[in-house]
Order: C-alpha cells, then sequence, then structure tokens
C-alpha cells in the first residue's frame, strides 16, 4: 500500500514537474501548458498507454489535467462504437460532466463569497 502512495506521489510530482518546466523554459502560458497537457492526455489514451499509467499510479495520473484528455477521448471512443458519430458527443460530456459542472458550481460560489480586490 505505501508503495501505491510512492508511484502516485511519483507519477502526479512528474507530471508536475515537465508543467513546471514548459513554463520555465520554454517560456509557455498557463493556457498553452493545460492545453498541452490536455492534449497529451488524449493522445496518451489514443495509443492504450494513459489506462496502463491509472493502472500503474493511480491517483497520480487521474489527479493531473492530462486524465481530463484521457476522459474526453476515452468517453468518445467509447459512445462512439455504440451510437455512431452521435455518439462522439455524448461520450466527450458523459465522462466529463461531473468535473465540468464541480468547476463551475464551486467558482460560483466562492465568487459569491469572496469579493475581488479593487
Amino acid at each position: 500500500m505505501i508503495l501505491q502512495f510512492l508511484w502516485a506521489f511519483l507519477v502526479g510530482g512528474a507530471i508536475c514537474v515537465i508543467g513546471q518546466l514548459l513554463f520555465d523554459v520554454a517560456k509557455l502560458t498557463p493556457a498553452h501548458v493545460m492545453s498541452s497537457f490536455v492534449v497529451a492526455g488524449a493522445v496518451l489514451d489514443g495509443f492504450d498507454l494513459y489506462d496502463k499509467l491509472i493502472e500503474f499510479a493511480g491517483a497520480g495520473a487521474t489527479v493531473p489535467i492530462t486524465s481530463f484528455g484521457h476522459n474526453l477521448l476515452h468517453g468518445a471512443m467509447a459512445q462512439s462504437e455504440e451510437h455512431g458519430f452521435m455518439g462522439i458527443a455524448v461520450g466527450i460530456f458523459q465522462l466529463t460532466s461531473a468535473g465540468i459542472s464541480s468547476a463551475i458550481l464551486f467558482g460560483f460560489i466562492i465568487a459569491l463569497i469572496f469579493k475581488p480586490k479593487g
């Protein structure tokens, strides 16, 4: 069990280190890094590598933004097999709707509670 925590920490930390290097060395903006990570997660899922990474690292692979790209492609592919072309849109929203809805809801609640500095 301790080994699972260690691998999750190391893999998640490695993903974060890559992001930090993209900020510092490549001078990319946060939007570029986030978009790159989403695309990287989708590409890794396309080659069936991200599921293996999740099996190996657990939360270290499911918590970073790369998992969002994985979920987008994973859902689209699963539903496209069942529903054809329309299944692509259905699948994308089916797996990611909880995360998107939570981000919107909690962002709204925080905006109501705190006042921005003027």
